[in-house]
């Protein structure tokens, strides 16, 4: 199992920070590059607790698709998503928020996966998963950062 730990510093409300952190549209802008879409469950606005989300992207030069649930939900502090099917053996990505103030928020990623494959899939990891896994996870949180900096200035 392989996680990833990020900790960003948002100037804003972490009401605001907790739910673009749910917005399936700013998922799918922060994620351009890779061509990903939402194609089932949850298309679009906020996902919930106990609602899906299936993703389509090309990693790797391949289409994959993974379907995730929100399993935990605490309104503007944290939220658990968790890979249903997918490339992934196992996948769990815990949103944590701390308030700051009224205009700062600290947003934290605890990442969690395993890669398939056994000990091939551990190489791969080692070697490249991990590292990609955490440009994807900065390149979002900076969009996240991005936008809800930009939604509350004065």
């Amino acid at each position: 199992m392989s996680s990833i730990n990020l900790t960003t510093k948002i100037n804003a409300p972490v009401e605001t920070c907790f739910n673009l952190a749910l917005s399936i549209d700013l998922h799918t802008q922060s994620m351009k590059h890779t061509n990903e879409k939402a194609i089932g469950g949850v298309q679009s606005g906020t996902i919930g607790l106990n609602e899906t989300v299936t993703w389509r992207a090309r990693h790797f030069g391949v289409m994959l698709e993974m379907t995730s649930k929100i399993t935990e939900l605490r309104y503007a502090t944290s939220f658990t998503d968790e890979q249903v099917k997918g490339p992934f053996r196992k996948l769990k990505h815990r949103h944590i928020f701390q308030f700051l103030s009224n205009s700062a928020t600290i947003m934290t990623d605890e990442f969690e996966f395993e890669a398939p494959f056994g000990f091939i899939g551990r190489g791969v990891n080692h070697f490249f998963l991990k590292n990609y896994m955490t440009r994807l996870l900065i390149e979002r949180n900076q969009t996240i950062k991005r936008v809800a900096e930009n939604t509350t200035k004065p």
